[in-house]
């Protein structure tokens, strides 16, 4: 004869209280908050390479094809060194910074179509408003659709269970 114990049962989790789903118009919200990430990503992109001019600058300073004085005096080599390392350092910091932003709001915009990683887009919102005019309404009208119930709660049930 087999002694096995009896396993014991597991205990049932009480259900989750009911969300009402998504109506029409969050779907449409999100789609188009979706596109207008989109837009709002290469207008920042586009807005970010314009710095690209200082980096060139700054290079035109390293090799003296952009002549500096002040006050009709001819500055010297180590000044026109510091400046065109400056242009450089800062331009480019300004152009990386640009991209990465625009990159992250593209991908919060894939995100909103989805349906997933809903605390990256609540993020990401929140930083799109630093990009004024544009970002900053863009922003705004995300924040104000993804505080919803409803879409929180869209954003939760479409989150992959883990195996």
């Amino acid at each position: 004869m087999d002694a096995t114990p009896p396993l014991p049962t597991a205990p049932v989790p009480s259900p989750a209280p009911a969300v009402p789903g998504l109506t029409s118009q969050d779907n449409d919200h999100l789609r188009l908050l979706s596109i207008f990430h989109y837009v709002v990503a290469g207008l920042a992109a586009v807005f970010a390479l314009i710095f690209v001019f200082h980096i060139v600058m700054g290079i035109a300073m390293l090799n003296g094809a952009l002549p500096m004085s002040s006050n009709g005096q001819p500055s010297s080599a180590q000044e026109q060194q510091f400046a065109g390392w400056l242009f450089i350092i800062m331009g480019s910091g300004v152009v990386s910074l640009g991209l990465v932003m625009a990159g992250f709001i593209a991908y919060a915009g894939r995100c909103l179509k989805q349906r997933r990683r809903y605390l990256l887009c609540l993020v990401v919102a929140g930083l799109s408003c630093l990009f004024t005019p544009f970002g900053t309404v863009l922003g705004v009208f995300t924040l104000i659709v993804l505080l919803r119930p409803q879409v929180k709660a869209a954003f939760a049930a479409n989150v992959p269970t883990r195996s």
